[in-house]
């Protein structure tokens, strides 16, 4: 390469009606600038130096070049309007709402929400962590559970996490879980998926003449049943708790206003979805699932959880409890992989619990039963026969041609769900209208004149089950009773919003996590009535838009990935291992090669991946790592040699997880080949490798994709995520399928068929604005932005690996262990400290203990990352003298940081001055980020945990 030659001309790049200049940080000054401090003629010499040649992508990516911003919203529109919304009945637990206009321009719309990453560092996400508690508080009572986690990926996927909750702590031997043939179809085909590889039986039956004969150590309910029908578990519940089995009810949260809760007649477990709490469709995702259980059972609870602590000053905070249970910890021992949550949809759910309130939802749920009561009636005016006898907002009915009746809905653009032949089943919410319901009656009465309105509705033909109408209060909290006005809802989240620390307000160095930007232009299509308003399951002519874009979306993940097929359903990264690991079993079977079940992982992988290795059904074998982070190719050859013909897979990062380009990755695939295995490249760093090398023509057989990493969905605080697997073609038969979509492959992993579809506009938009030239230079520089901070800080903190030219990847790890050996400050204590400079920490202990992992992306500006920098240098030297002597061991200012306003007032007790703790630079007195707690007390949560917000006892004592 011509050392003097940058592969796109920043020019051109930089065009005022160019998304790359807006989307890339550092312009061409800049840019020279860190070329210059590291000793580098041009771009092109630093991918030289930074990606192995033999790994060099030589053409550029087969993508057409970037568009603008106005021509890509112009050609998504036309693609929305490709789709047809028609009304939707068809429920199967996905229900048309009002999102609250307050709720959806303040959070959803809003980047202090949508841009916040996940509440690792709890003193910088106070706003966040008590929505969540909020969204803990609001199921829990509404399950009359005693706990609940900050949500789940689906209701689906909480089904499968259910089934293994219960097999761990069942007090029997049995092998078999039993589901219930009213639970949602969608539910039960997961069920299945996640219950084959580790060997369960799924047993689906009548739960009122099936379970007597049977033995099992777990049961799942639907409440009401998919087809409607509300019945009465207690019966069935006392009979699995004598054989020692476990229950869990899948319960619509709004019908429990108006029914007895879950937790009232027994069960165990109970899980669902949050969707119709104030979120679109969104065709399928994303949404928050629920999981509620006994107190007793909290620790091997899945998915995360919220508890209330104290601060360095006595005063209430909160933070994520129990993070013991974290992958990165137990490995292949985690109960589960989930290790995310969908944090920005649960925060929308429990707003909306906030804003309607307790009575607000019950006035909801009372007019959504009144309405199907009305229905009811009126269809057995017209003589239809209505299967269900005791409803809240289902109905199944009997008809002589049920596809007459869908024609005829949809000549009036309603959708109905389809049941079979002769069954029609109709599902009513929030949305559902007067009109709708004398559209309905027109829809059956084939011409006869329809009921009288008025007539039915006065008498209110109520359907609940008299046994099992709800009694007990809930959502007591004052939280959900005084922002009922929108001037009120909007001083509360903007409240909460000033508490956090996201994207909008500074750097997120976080390595591993690829905090970059969430342009404005990828999210205004998510709000589309296009794109949110489709129902999963609407029929496939109605939603050739979302084929189209999906369609595309394939292919440019194809083109930037080198693989040959994409599937978009797993709606997480944990899901996407998941799905790679599946397809890599079933190909395996389908060659006679069954036994094949040891995974190779290398002692540096992320923990998600031993976790979802013993979920595929795999056994999990470490394989070391050298002293520069990568691979043993010495210790990798002797473990496939070892293993032999029961080798399954290697699961690898790349680059890898010490921020590094291994220059052996060829011939770690081929050692994997040659020994019939497939190779599994785990695509969280994808950043640094967009149109510069391809993981499907270096070795890779399967990689997941994390688009809320480098395809630009948001982490929303933590979720939503999504997960999407490219395979090579020999692999392409075995991506997840969908029975109830009608899409052939293995099992689905997803509730929906293309899991979180309503959020995927936003990386078919990045890429579309990007274009190949303009992908290709954003990872080169998210390197190069790397690469300086490196060089930068180097002379303060050892950089723990590098490649074979002395360079890093896209993230950069630093040492802090000599300082603790020598001065005893710890790496939390500069997490701590950097928020009194502004900024969110790194990532801290991962994937080495005592180090910090940076990761800058390519939308950081050379001076937001010199702050970040010189804040690092400043720290540097304030452990400096805690060294010296200058600053007492104990009382100094990053063993007491962060520090808050409230500590400033009155008298002062530390040796430092008040300047010294919050303004150890000049610039941060313009614009200082105060934090709302001092550090939280970890140790002091765990021991006293608490994960609803306080009982009304709590504030009488006060």
């Amino acid at each position: 390469m011509n050392d003097t030659h940058i592969p796109v001309p920043l020019a051109r790049l930089e065009q005022r009606d160019a998304f790359v200049g807006r989307h890339v940080g550092p312009d061409a000054d800049a840019t020279g600038a860190m070329l210059h401090a590291l000793g580098l003629a041009s771009l092109d010499r630093l991918v030289e130096k930074v990606i192995p040649g033999a790994i060099l992508s030589p053409a550029p990516l087969a993508l057409p070049a970037g568009r603008t911003e106005p021509e890509a919203l112009a050609r998504l529109r036309e693609i929305a309007g490709a789709n047809r919304v028609f009304k939707s009945f068809i429920g199967m637990g996905y229900y048309d709402c009002h999102t609250p206009t307050v709720i959806l321009r303040n959070v959803l719309e809003n980047p202090a929400w949508y841009t916040a990453y996940t509440p690792y560092q709890p003193e910088i996400s106070q706003g966040r962590l008590e929505a969540l508690l909020n969204f803990q508080t609001m199921v829990s009572d509404l399950t009359g559970m005693e706990i609940a986690n900050a949500s789940l990926l689906d209701e689906a996927t909480a089904a499968g996490e259910a089934m293994t909750f219960c097999q761990r702590l069942a007090k029997n031997s049995a092998k078999a879980f039993f589901v219930s043939r009213d639970c949602h179809p969608q539910t039960i085909e997961v069920v299945r998926t996640r219950a084959e590889p580790l060997g369960i039986e799924v047993v689906v039956g009548d739960h009122a003449t099936d379970l007597a004969a049977l033995d099992y150590f777990g049961v799942l309910l639907q409440y009401p049943g998919s087809g409607g029908e509300i019945h009465d578990y207690a019966g069935v519940v006392a009979a699995a708790h004598e054989k020692k089995a476990l229950v869990v009810v899948a319960a619509d949260l709004l019908s429990l206003t108006l029914l007895t809760p879950p937790g009232e007649f027994g069960a165990d477990v109970a899980i669902g979805t949050t969707q119709r709490f104030g979120v679109p469709f969104g065709y399928g995702g994303p949404h928050a699932a629920y999981f509620a259980t006994r107190d007793a059972h909290k620790r091997v609870m899945p998915g995360r959880v919220v508890g209330q602590s104290i601060d360095s000053h006595g005063n209430k905070a909160y933070r994520l409890a129990m993070q013991t249970r974290e992958q990165h910890i137990r490995r292949e021992k985690a109960t589960s992989n989930i290790c995310t949550a969908q944090v920005l949809l649960g925060i929308m759910a429990s707003m909306y619990a906030c804003y309607h309130g307790p009575h607000g939802l019950t006035t909801i749920a009372g007019r959504v039963h009144r309405l199907t009561a009305t229905l009811a009636e009126g269809l057995r005016a017209l003589g239809v026969t209505v299967l269900t006898q005791h409803f809240f907002d289902t109905l199944t009915v009997a008809v002589d041609d049920a596809g007459a009746i869908h024609s005829a809905a949809r000549r009036r653009e309603i959708n109905l769900r389809e049941v079979d032949a002769h069954t029609v089943g109709i599902s009513c919410d929030e949305t559902t209208t007067r009109g709708d319901v004398e559209t309905l009656w027109t829809i059956f009465a084939a011409g006869a004149a329809v009921p009288d309105f008025d007539a039915i509705e006065q008498k209110f033909p109520q359907a609940l089950p008299a046994a099992l109408q709800r009694t007990s209060a809930f959502l007591t909290h004052p939280v959900f009773n005084k922002h009922h006005s929108e001037t009120q809802m909007l001083r509360y989240l903007r409240g909460l919003a000033d508490k956090d620390l996201a994207l909008d307000r500074t750097m997120i160095p976080l390595g591993s996590c690829t905090m970059k930007l969430n342009a404005t232009t990828e999210m205004i299509p998510i709000t589309w009535r296009e794109f949110g308003g489709m129902h999963p399951f609407a029929p496939a002519d109605q939603a050739q838009g979302y084929r189209q874009l999906t369609n595309e979306l394939e292919q440019m993940l194809c083109a930037c990935t080198g693989y040959d097929a994409v599937s978009l359903q797993p709606n997480a990264g944990s899901q996407g291992e998941y799905a790679g690991l599946l397809a890599i079993r079933a190909y395996h079977a389908s060659r006679g090669e069954a036994h094949r079940d040891v995974c190779l992982i290398p002692s540096s992988a992320h923990g998600t991946n031993p976790a979802t290795s013993q979920m595929a059904g795999m056994r999990v074998v470490v394989v070391a790592c050298d002293d520069k982070g990568n691979v043993d190719v010495a210790d990798l050859q002797a473990k496939a040699e070892q293993h032999g013909d029961k080798l399954a897979a290697l699961m690898i990062t790349y680059p890898s997880t010490h921020g590094v380009f291994e220059t052996a990755i060829r011939e770690i695939s081929d050692i994997i080949h040659r020994h019939g295995g497939q190779v599994y490249i785990d695509g969280a760093n994808m950043n640094a490798m967009v149109g510069l090398c391809q993981p499907g023509q270096f070795g890779g057989d399967v990689s997941h994709l994390n688009l809320h990493k480098t395809f630009c969905i948001p982490h929303g605080g933590g979720g939503p995520g999504i997960g999407p697997i490219g395979v090579r073609s020999h692999l392409a038969p075995f991506l997840p399928g969908h029975r109830v979509a009608g899409l052939e492959g293995i099992g689905a992993v997803a509730a929906a068929p293309w899991g979180s579809a309503s959020i995927l506009p936003i990386t078919w938009t990045y890429i579309t604005l990007m274009g190949r030239d303009g992908l290709r230079h954003g990872s080169i520089m998210a390197i190069l932005n790397a690469n300086y901070i490196a060089q930068r800080l180097a002379p303060y903190y050892p950089v723990l690996y590098r490649g074979e030219n002395g360079m890093v990847a896209h993230e950069c790890i630093l040492d802090l262990r000599p300082l603790k050996d020598s001065t005893g400050v710890t790496v939390d204590d500069v997490a701590k400290r950097l928020i009194d400079y502004g900024f969110h920490a790194p990532t801290m202990s991962f994937p080495v203990a005592g180090t910090l992992m940076i990761e800058p992306t390519e939308s950081e500006s050379k001076e937001e990352i010199d702050r970040f920098c010189d804040a690092m240098i400043a720290i540097r030297a304030e452990i400096e003298k805690v060294g010296n002597g200058q600053f007492d061991p104990q009382d100094n200012p990053l063993a007491n940081a962060p520090h808050t306003a409230a500590a400033l007032a009155g008298e002062w007790p530390h040796p430092y001055s008040r300047e010294q703790a919050v303004f150890p630079l000049a610039s941060l007195r313009e614009g200082k980020y105060w934090p709302p707690v001092g550090r939280v007390d970890n140790v002091y949560g765990d021991r006293n945990l608490v994960c609803t917000c306080p009982p009304m006892s709590d504030y009488e004592q006060n």
